[in-house]
């Protein structure tokens, strides 16, 4: 049936309307003389709707007189009538074509470079020694050797330890591992303060002089480890009446060190008991159009919006330079996405939960990585004036190292 409908598209079938008192007798005396009819559908005014082949349609006069019934074409459909609407429209044909040339030609060469897993190195740079080794954008793909500009990739930057070069359409991707080197250690004088305030759970001094102690409550700038080291003096004794003497002068150096501190976040929530607005249903349409200088071709010119609301997005996509060469030809996008009225009552306690999760989530996003939450407490609801949201204060607890460098001048 599928190898059917496939040859009948080539072939060219009408869809048409049969009337009368007989088209019964009209059906199976076409399906008698070897005419074959599908999508049989019988309609409220004693019609009967049908498609045949194009062929076929001159037979079915004679089969309609002897039967006394009366067909008319509703639509033509297959491969014919598309060459015999695109001979009328010569300029569209030719356009069509020479663009499915032009897109052929241009997805034949690289466009777009992308190199991904550096961290250190900067994208350019690779693509610098790429373009050196003859990947660069224009380039035929044809002509792109992979292996080669591995290799080249491997010796021109030490700080790769691997690299692979991958292919998709006009697309290529760079993907590179870089060495892990050892850092070098910054020379210059600091102290190590408090980002935030807190209290003090646990000091592990690298390099300085600690300032603060345990159970100590420090507040944002206070100096934790400090970067100056006093001087060494040497123990005088007891009624001795001469200067301390100096066994090391102080010095400054850079504090380096860990200091975590028990830390506190609090956030508000709010819930609403009754919500109203608007929100996306799932649905979209699309609208695809090719736009020449100031000249714009719709390429579904017959798209009919079915929302009733809707909103819209719109994406340009442009063709990148070759060789200093700026093709003005962009394909435009509009995606028109549905969206519905809604209306929702909450009870509560149901609009007290959706004010705890908000609070909660609004904390995390704040909470640094590695910190780890000791607690969490969630305040008595409030409801606000008009009585239609409540309000819920959230706290966490966490234990994290607050520390940062300050640069000094001794």
């Amino acid at each position: 049936m599928f190898l059917f409908k496939i040859m009948s598209h080539f072939i060219g079938y009408l869809t048409i309307l049969v009337t009368g008192k007989a088209t019964e007798r009209f059906i199976n005396m076409a399906s008698s003389r070897g005419i074959y009819l599908w999508d049989i559908l019988r309609m409220k005014d004693d019609g009967v709707l049908l498609n045949v082949r194009l062929h076929d349609v001159k037979p079915l006069r004679h089969i309609a007189r002897r039967t006394g019934c009366r067909y008319r074409i509703k639509s033509k459909e297959g491969l014919p009538f598309v060459v015999s609407r695109l001979k009328q429209r010569k300029a569209l044909t030719i356009g069509a074509v020479f663009f499915l040339i032009a897109l052929y030609s241009l997805s034949s060469f690289v466009w777009f470079i992308e190199v991904r897993g550096n961290e250190q190195l900067s994208s350019e740079e690779v693509m610098k020694v790429a373009a050196e080794s003859g990947l660069y954008r224009g380039i035929p793909r044809w002509k792109m050797e992979p292996a080669k500009v591995e290799s080249k990739i491997m010796e021109g930057i030490p700080l790769v330890a691997w690299v692979g070069v991958y292919s998709k359409g006009t697309k290529v991707t760079i993907e590179v591992v870089e060495r892990i080197m050892p850092g070098e250690e910054d020379p210059r004088p600091s102290h190590l303060v408090a980002a935030k305030s807190g209290v003090i759970k646990e000091v592990l001094v690298i390099n300085g002089h600690p300032l603060v102690k345990e159970e100590t409550t420090v507040t944002p700038g206070q100096i934790l480890i400090s970067g100056e080291i006093p001087p060494v003096v040497e123990p005088q004794k007891p009624g001795s009446t001469e200067a301390p003497k100096i066994i090391h002068p102080s010095r400054f150096v850079h504090a380096r060190g860990i200091v975590r501190a028990r830390v506190w976040y609090e956030a508000y929530g709010e819930g609403k008991i009754i919500e109203s607005g608007e929100r996306l249903t799932g649905r979209s349409k699309k609208s695809f159009s090719i736009k020449f200088k100031s000249k714009e071709i719709i390429l579904n010119s017959n798209l009919n919006i079915p929302f009733e609301h809707y909103q819209v997005e719109t994406f340009v996509k442009r063709l990148p330079q070759w060789r200093n060469i700026s093709v003005p030809v962009e394909i435009v996008t509009v995606n028109y996405l549905e969206v519905d009225e809604y209306r929702e009552e909450r009870s509560q306690e149901d609009a007290r939960r959706i004010a705890e999760e908000k609070a909660l989530q609004s904390i995390e996003n704040k909470i640094p990585k590695g910190a780890v939450i000791q607690g969490r407490w969630l305040d008595e609801a409030v409801s606000d004036d008009s009585g239609n949201a409540v309000r819920v204060k959230a706290v966490i607890e966490a234990i994290e190292d607050i520390g940062v460098e300050q640069l000094i001048s001794p």
